[in-house]
C-alpha cells in the first residue's frame, strides 16, 4: 500500500470498529470538560473521572471555582498527579474566565491557549469535543500510533499533527483522533502490542522502532 491507500484503509477501519466515538472524559458542558482535560495531563481518563464529581460538587463553575482556595482544589485533585501546576492552572483560568471572557469558556485557540495549564492540545480537544469545531488533538498515543502505522514520521506532537491534518479530511479529525485513541487502546498499545491481532497492523505492517 501507498500512504494514501494506508490512510484510507486505516480510516475504514477505525470506522466500521468505531462507528460512535463518545467522548471519554465526564463532564457538562464546556467548562467542567476543560478542567477534565487539563486533569488528564500524565494521568488516565479512568482516573479523571474518578475525581472530577468530587471537585465538580464544590466547583462545577468558574464563579464557585474561585469560591475554593488553590490549597483547597490541590487536595481533592491530588491523585490525578502534577496537582500543585494542575491547582493553579485551574484557578488561574476560572479567574481569566470571568474576568475576560463573560464567565464562558472562550470558543477560540488563541483565548484558550492564553489560559494557565492549557496548552495546545487541550485546547484541541476544548474545540473539537465541546463546540464541534475541526481540531486535530494529538497526544502520545495518536503520535504514536501515527508513526507506528507509517502516517507520519515526526518527531514530535506538532508535526504529528501537521502530517494527520494534511492526510485526513477536515470533517473526520474529530471522530478520527477519538477513533486512534480507542483503537491503540484496544487493539494497538505501546506495549505487548500483537501484530497479527491487531484489525490494522497485521494488514498495513507497522514500524514498531521508536522514534
Amino acid at each position: 500500500m501507498n500512504k494514501s491507500e494506508r490512510v484510507q484503509f486505516v480510516l475504514s477501519t477505525l470506522e466500521e470498529l468505531y462507528p460512535e466515538t463518545p467522548i471519554p472524559l465526564n463532564h457538562s458542558d464546556p467548562y467542567t470538560l476543560l478542567i477534565a482535560v487539563l486533569l488528564s495531563a500524565q494521568c488516565t481518563d479512568e482516573r479523571v473521572n474518578q475525581i472530577t464529581p468530587l471537585l465538580f460538587a464544590k466547583a462545577n463553575n468558574p464563579t464557585d471555582m474561585l469560591k475554593l482556595s488553590v490549597e483547597e482544589i490541590q487536595n481533592i485533585i491530588r491523585p490525578c498527579g502534577l496537582s500543585p501546576m494542575k491547582s493553579k492552572g485551574i484557578y488561574g483560568l476560572s479567574k481569566m474566565i470571568m474576568e475576560q471572557h463573560g464567565g464562558q469558556v472562550p470558543q477560540s485557540f488563541e483565548a484558550l491557549e492564553a489560559m494557565p495549564s492549557v496548552g495546545h492540545k487541550t485546547a484541541s480537544v476544548v474545540m473539537s469535543q465541546a463546540f464541534g469545531i475541526p481540531a486535530f488533538p494529538v497526544d502520545t498515543h495518536i503520535h504514536r500510533l501515527a508513526y507506528r502505522w507509517r502516517l507520519s514520521s515526526a518527531k514530535n506532537v506538532e508535526q504529528t499533527e501537521k502530517d494527520l491534518k494534511r492526510q485526513i479530511s477536515e470533517n473526520l479529525w474529530n471522530k478520527a483522533h477519538l477513533q486512534i485513541i480507542f483503537m491503540g487502546r484496544e487493539y494497538c498499545p505501546a506495549r505487548g502490542h500483537i501484530i497479527q491481532k491487531c484489525p490494522i497492523c497485521s494488514v498495513i505492517g507497522c514500524r514498531e522502532k521508536s522514534k
